[in-house]
């Protein structure tokens, strides 16, 4: 038999898709557009290419990290229930997902490239010596996706993958919409996060009473933690690559992309490359460590996304 992999689909909070959301009736009972506001994919690493320009530069970031590694998250996410948990039965309901994805619009795509900080901290891609000179090859992009069918028909499937940025992490964000009455603008969005890496986690954003001698209005945000590593102890994940050996070594394929799988995330992806190469469109510049080019938190807000400037997930203590 033949196995196709991608890392990714080993990584153990992947794999916890499926269970997460298939065998808890509360999660399943949201999980649509009309408790969804947006879901969020996002891909962010601290360093730049490090001397591998000159191979980084051939693909890009959106061949690099989106076409693949993140479009597998997102079907996941967004398939429907499988018939039973046979390899078949999974991988057919991704492919019935990819193929409900709209053509991807230009013009809600968001391509940067980092720059060497006003302090001159970092290196600019186009500092490294085996970049081609002038290269205009993207190292970062957020797209947005949107899946025509009834369950996610009007919610933005957002991809953000960046080198260069301001932190290590990998994750799924589902925000759900707002609740309106009674407290109003004084509840933020509820959001599910699911942390890939670093730190492996489950959390759910919600909002409670601000605790003590207060008024049941006022609320503070805070999370229903499941942190892997606190839960779980003696925990020793195994390394993405060592899951899918284990895996081949067991004939089991449904960690394995199917060759209609891939043709199908390329039929997505092929014609927004096509169009982005024969525009050669010089790429927004971002400062090396920061969040990316602020043009995409422009398009995300547009999409009716709201981010807490205030919350910041820390993770359980160890």
């Amino acid at each position: 038999a033949e196995y196709m992999g991608d890392h990714y689909l080993g990584k153990e909070m992947v794999q916890n898709l499926v269970s997460l959301r298939f065998a808890n009736k509360v999660l399943g009972a949201v999980w649509n557009r009309e408790h969804v506001a947006s879901v969020m994919i996002t891909f962010k690493e601290p360093f730049g290419t490090g001397g591998r320009g000159g191979y980084f530069d051939q693909f890009g970031i959106i061949r690099d990290i989106i076409q693949n590694h993140l479009l597998q998250i997102l079907t996941l996410v967004a398939m429907e229930k499988p018939k039973s948990l046979s390899a078949d039965h999974i991988r057919d309901e991704k492919v019935h997902v990819l193929r409900s994805v709209r053509a991807i619009d230009p013009a809600e795509v968001v391509l940067g490239q980092y720059v060497r900080g006003p302090d001159g901290a970092g290196e600019a891609y186009l500092e490294d010596p085996t970049v081609p000179k002038g290269s205009k090859t993207a190292t970062y992009a957020t797209v947005v996706v949107w899946i025509d069918n009834d369950r996610w028909d009007g919610v933005p499937f957002i991809f953000k993958a960046g080198k260069a940025t301001d932190e290590r992490k990998a994750e799924v964000r589902i925000q759900f919409k707002n609740e309106l009455l009674p407290f109003g603008a004084g509840a933020e969005r509820d959001e599910l996060v699911l942390r890939v890496q670093p730190k492996e986690a489950v959390y759910l954003k919600l909002m409670t009473k601000q605790p003590g001698l207060t008024e049941i209005g006022d609320l503070v945000q805070t999370e229903l933690d499941l942190a892997y590593f606190s839960r779980f102890q003696d925990l020793d994940l195994p390394d993405a690559y060592e899951g899918l050996i284990y895996d081949v070594l067991c004939g089991r394929q449904g960690n394995f992309v199917r060759t209609d799988e891939l043709l199908e995330a390329w039929k997505i992806f092929t014609p927004l490359l096509e169009a982005i190469e024969a525009r050669q469109a010089e790429p927004l510049p971002y400062v090396f460590g920061s969040r990316g080019p602020t043009e995409s938190d422009t398009l995300v807000a547009s999409l009716g996304y709201k981010r807490s400037a205030t919350y910041k997930w820390t993770g359980s203590p160890v």
